[in-house]
């Protein structure tokens, strides 16, 4: 058997190992789309108070994702560092969720430091689940390119988790009643989204840690270290530092505040630029769907091409040539008119294939973050995957809050005004509101390219320094960690 098909992980662990996602993605646009909304106009929270809060679960958040991260990678049991954290999670995410969407009836201030602690804690429990999912995924695989394509499945999942909940919310769970003429207004609804959401994560958690559990829920053969609590901080923050995970780290910044930017913007640009109709939005969500599904389908063969560095910043390129093309072509009078029967395919056509590109990117630095995990275990002696992904998984968390600030940022500055209706505004605004988010988002594409070329080693090095760790490891762990390596390298060429 070739290393190659040794390498290959099997298809029924690779999708138990993305399903899990559904739960992040369900997660995410729940906050991302309706958490502003429901407390703000069916709980009655002041919109600010309500952003103050997500903002100050945020802030905590930092805290919680490298604990959370830094204790995975401490635990110590027979079935491994991952998967008690995967069991432990399943039904507190499920009673959170339903707590965030059931808030007691009481005054203001006291709805306001509930929404932050409850807030608080359904980040908390998430990442219980996620950093752990994430930093198993070194362990399933060290090839290079394996790696990328068990991660692809994470994507899949997490995504068709959101846009499920996104369809379903807007098709049968927020919907008009007596007395509600207004689906996203209807308090009912919101009970409805709550206890769905929940059972669907709840499911999604247990059968990605049930369906990887024989594979990959095994005692280590050599038992962390253990520290005090100063030098354990010490440790988080050297490694955190490591000049690789900065590098990555900086590119995702910029790769996921466009993402952000673009989510936050969405009502905006379909309303008052391209005045979509409300059924245009369930296509939209089709749209992104299919352009995940594309990534899916396409980046492992891109990412062999080309390398992932390199292929993460040519689909940034191309994600944001595609993605703004639309709004470039409008300003020029060249894009179909509001009016056109040829409006919405062809945009919804340039949404797809760009958010096929970007999804290839978040999957592709994904797979560098694994990269990056033997890089510092080769370095330092130890694994620490759980920090790593810790880092990677807050910076993910912080797309929501990047891109509302610049979405607020920017519709401050081309003065859009308050309580705006489609087709009523000045055309001169929404003009500088097309240029506006097209400027920008060419702007932080380019900067994540030119970061995503500065990641300082690929395939080779990593190769190298697998076949190295193979020559140190005992065989007892090597046989656990199932490292294979590469054809046609001995031992001795890397003693």
């Amino acid at each position: 058997m070739s290393d190659a098909v040794a390498a290959r992980v099997p298809i029924g662990t690779k999708l138990a190992y993305g399903f899990g996602a559904v739960a992040y993605g369900i997660k995410d646009n729940g906050f991302s789309v309706f958490l502003l909304l429901f407390y703000n106009q069916v709980v009655g929270l002041p919109a600010d108070r309500v952003g103050l809060a997500i903002m100050i679960a945020l802030l905590v958040d930092a805290f919680i994702d490298p604990v959370v991260g830094h204790l995975s990678d401490q635990t110590h049991t027979r079935w491994g560092r991952r998967h008690p954290w995967l069991y432990l999670s399943a039904i507190p995410i499920g009673l959170v969720w339903l707590l965030l969407w059931n808030p007691p009836a009481t005054s203001p201030d006291m709805q306001f430091i509930y929404l932050v602690g409850i807030a608080i804690l359904v980040r908390a429990v998430v990442s219980c689940y996620e950093v752990p999912s994430l930093a198993l995924a070194p362990e399933i695989t060290r090839d290079y390119h394996e790696r990328t394509v068990v991660l692809r499945y994470r994507f899949l999942f997490g995504w068709a988790g959101g846009l499920l909940m996104l369809v379903l919310a807007f098709a049968a769970l927020l919907v008009p009643e007596p007395g509600y003429p207004v689906g996203q207004l209807n308090p009912n609804g919101y009970h409805r989204f709550a206890a769905v959401g929940a059972a669907i994560m709840l499911v999604a958690v247990l059968v990605s840690a049930i369906g990887t559990h024989r594979a990959y829920a095994r005692r280590q053969a050599i038992a962390p270290e253990r520290l005090p609590l100063v030098p354990t901080f010490k440790a988080i923050i050297t490694t955190l530092r490591n000049r690789p995970f900065l590098i990555l780290m900086g590119a995702a910044v910029f790769a996921f505040a466009n993402q952000g930017l673009t989510f936050a913007l969405s009502n905006y640009l379909l309303l008052f630029i391209w005045e979509f109709p409300q059924i245009a939005f369930i296509f939209y969500a089709l749209a992104l769907f299919a352009g995940v599904v594309i990534a899916f389908l396409s980046v492992a063969a891109i990412s062999k091409r080309l390398g992932k560095p390199m292929a993460a910043a040519t689909l940034a390129i191309t994600s944001i040539i595609i993605g703004t093309l639309p709004y470039w072509l409008r300003l020029l009078d060249l894009f179909p008119g509001n009016e056109s029967p040829w409006l919405m395919p062809a945009f919804l056509t340039f949404a797809g294939l760009s958010t096929a590109a970007a999804v290839s990117v978040m999957i592709l630095t994904t797979s560098m973050m694994a990269d990056i995990t033997e890089a510092s275990e080769f370095e330092t002696g130890k694994r620490t995957e759980g920090l790593f992904f810790a880092g990677f998984f807050f910076t993910q968390k912080c797309v929501t809050g990047i891109g509302i600030f610049l979405s607020g940022v920017m519709l401050s500055a081309i003065g859009f005004p308050a309580e705006a209706r489609p087709g009523a505004i000045d055309v001169a605004v929404v003009d500088r509101l097309a240029l506006a988010y097209a400027a920008l988002t060419i702007s932080l594409g380019l900067c994540a390219a030119w970061a995503y070329t500065k990641f300082p080693f690929g395939r080779a090095e990593h190769e190298a320094r697998l076949a190295r760790l193979a020559v140190a490891a005992p065989p007892d762990s090597l046989e656990k960690a199932e490292i294979s390596r590469p054809a046609g390298l001995a031992k001795s060429d890397f003693a």
